[in-house]
This record gives C-alpha cells, structure tokens and sequence, in this order.
C-alpha cells in the first residue's frame, strides 16, 4: 500500500471539492494508505496578511492577486512533493485548477509520479445556493453582512467562470457530480493506483457521526394534534437544554432543521452551548402534512373521519391524507433533504439532524435499509436520539438516551 498517486482537485468554487477531498483522504487513511490534502484556500488565509476574500483578489485582471495565488500554487506543490518523497502515498491537491496552464505545471512537476484529475460539478441550484449561505458565515466573511458575504462570493465565481477550461487532455479524469455522489465520466489512460477504491469512495455516502435527533415535547404533543407549527412546551424546552448539556463538550458545526419552530426552538437551544455552530433549516426536513386533517387529535379523526383513520390503520406507508401527504409521498423530498446534508456538511467530524417523527423514521430506514411496511413504526422518541456512523469498515447505529423523563 505505498504506491504513490497524485490527485488533483478541479472545479468551480462551491461545488464540493474539499468535502469530496476530506471523503478521499479519511476513507484512503483507513485503509492504512498515508494521504495528505494541500488546500490552497487554507494556505491563501495563513499566509496574508490582509483579508483576501474580497472577489476583486480573485480577478483575472488583478495582477498582484494572480501571483499571490500562483505562488500559493506553487508552495502547495512543493509541499506534496515532499510530502511523497518522505513517505506519504496520495497527496491530494485541493484547489479551483481550472485552467490547463496550472494543470500542466503539475503535471510536469509529477512527471514520473501518476496523476489522477477529479472535476466536481453540481447543477443543482437549490443546493449551491444553501452552500453559498453556509459560506457566507465564515469567518473571512465576518465583516460584512450575509447579503454582502453572497453577493462577493458569486463574483468570484464569474472571475473563475472566465477562464475555466474543462478536463479533456489529461489522461486520467472522473467527472463527478458531487451532490448526486455519481460519476458522469471517467477516462483512463494508464493504471492509477487505488483507482477502483477512488471510484467507490466518490460514490458512496460516508457518515462520520450523524446525531439524528427529535424535536422536543410540544403542545401539540401533549394534545395528540397531528402536523401544525406548534412551540416547545417548558418540557421541551428542558429537553433541548438536557441536549444541549450532552452535546456540549462535542463539536457540532452544523445543524439541521425542518423550517417549523419546534425544530428550530430545539436547534437553537444546543447552538448556543456550541463555540460555533450554524442552523441550516431545509424544508424537505418538514413534517408530513396532514391535509384536511391537520391540527386534528386522532380522537377527533376517529369520530369524525372513521373512513380515513381505517384506511390509514390498514396501509400506514402508502396512505396519503386528504389534500396532504403521506410516508410514500414524502420520500423523495427526504431524501434530496439528505442529499443536501452530504453536500453541505463538508465532511465534517459531527453533524446533527433536528427533525419529526415521521421524517426521522424516513431518514433511519435509509440507512437500515427497512421494508416500506416497517418504516411508519420505527420507534422515535423525544428522550433519546440515534447516532449513525458508516464507512467502509464498520456501521453503528446507537439509541441513546439523554434525558430521565418519561415520553
């Protein structure tokens, strides 16, 4: 396991490239083969001495930022090189490379080591929009407002736009679309080490450490009313603090959230034992929508409604409420909802889903792989949370509880 490869990073800013990096280096590290990203943003904000998120650093036409960037370039190159040369097997260059002047340097700084190009794109804009709020709360960022953060970030785009040239001499390049986690196309002209293992590692979803979690107590719950945007109850609100408390010596940089209240009354509470924590609220995450019967007690939709209580008892999964939803129906918005998660987490160690019932059991069966009739009953308390951790080695699903108080 101590064959050396080059990979190289490509793409557009904001479409996945350094999550998909820290997918590759983690999952090749437990496979004992030595991996190392240089990411060229990390080494940009440690070597100025100035703040160079401005857009106009990144204009083609800002001489001064051209070569502070290729100097960057350069320095990264020369760090994996050594890195190579002491040991390590796959180093991993984590930059834009959009162009075929800088992918030819490195190509010719690697002559006799072999390179492997991987471009990641994303056509999904609902998803690169989430990715560039998340952006906007970075620290480089912290002096304007998110409006600004945004509006400064899609100009750099356009400067990369101008003067990006696809992958299509190199001789070994996957394309790869990073939201979907699929390979579009792929082109080899000599044997790449760990070339199959590369292929499966961008394909499939690694979880790290999934914290999936239910909302606390609300008024709707102690009525037993279906749907609605109802607020924690005081007992909620102890249990988002009781979640809190456990969490609170774990870094959770994102959470996500349905966008109703009790999720975001539950999120907000463990953010703010948190150093630094973002909310992301995803409407995919929301509750199954009740229809004519939102609001109701099941009492009330028994007496009044015997005809839809009946049909539902009969076919939980595949009914669907009057004028709403239903577990089938909802499917495939949970499940871009996750999609969103992967594309948006950054690979980070932790990350934590705030969400209902209904929606969590939607989330669960996805990694457990349960029937369609099991999936309405999978059981989803408000006193406890699951833990999810898959990679290639090993998978852990663990009910933990964190709170005495009975649901």
């Amino acid at each position: 396991m101590n064959r050396k490869l080059v990979i190289v990073m490509m793409g557009l800013p904001a479409r996945g490239k350094s999550t998909m990096a820290r997918k590759l280096s983690r999952t090749l590290e437990l496979d004992g083969v030595k991996s190392t990203i240089f990411n060229n943003g990390d080494l940009r904000r440690r070597m100025s001495e100035e703040n160079t998120s401005s857009s106009i650093f990144f204009s083609p036409g800002n001489p001064e930022g051209v070569a502070f960037r290729e100097k960057i370039s350069s320095v990264n190159i020369e760090n994996a090189h050594k890195f190579l040369r002491e040991g390590g097997c796959v180093a991993i260059l984590d930059a834009s490379n959009v162009t075929r002047k800088r992918r030819r340097k490195i190509q010719d700084t690697f002559s006799e080591t072999p390179l492997l190009f991987i471009e990641c794109m994303n056509a999904d804009d609902e998803a690169l929009e989430a990715n560039l709020e998340r952006k906007a709360g970075l620290s480089e960022f912290s002096d304007r407002t998110k409006e600004e953060a945004i509006a400064s970030f899609l100009k750099r785009i356009k400067y990369y736009e101008s003067i990006y040239e696809p992958l299509d001499v190199e001789p070994n390049r996957i394309l790869v679309d990073s939201f979907e986690s699929c390979i579009l196309q792929e082109q080899a002209s000599y044997e790449v080490p760990y070339y199959d293992r590369i292929r499966d590692i961008l394909t499939t979803r690694v979880v790290r450490n999934l914290f999936l979690v239910r909302h606390g107590e609300t008024f709707f719950n102690v009525e037993d009313r279906i749907g609605g945007n109802s607020e924690l109850t005081d007992k909620g609100f102890e249990q988002a603090k009781s979640l809190a408390e456990h969490f609170a010596t774990q870094r959770i940089p994102i959470i996500f959230t349905s966008n109703y209240k009790r999720t975001l009354q539950t999120a907000e509470t463990i953010r703010e034992r948190q150093d630094f924590c973002s909310i992301i609220a995803l409407p995919e995450f929301n509750e199954i929508h009740g229809g004519v019967c939102e609001g109701m007690t099941y009492k009330q939709i028994s007496e009044q409604m015997p005809h839809v209580a009946r049909a539902r008892r009969l076919n939980k999964y595949n009914y669907i409420y009057p004028e709403g939803e239903g577990y089938k129906t909802m499917e495939e918005r949970v499940h871009r909802g996750l999609k969103k998660v992967f594309y948006l987490n950054n690979y980070d160690e932790n990350i934590m889903i705030v969400g209902h019932k209904a929606v969590n059991r939607m989330i669960l069966s996805k990694f457990l792989s349960r029937q369609e009739k099991e999936i309405p009953y999978i059981y989803m308390p408000q006193n406890r949370y699951y833990h999810i951790q898959i990679n290639p080695h090993k998978r852990i699903f663990e009910l933990i509880p964190y709170h005495t108080a009975s649901v």
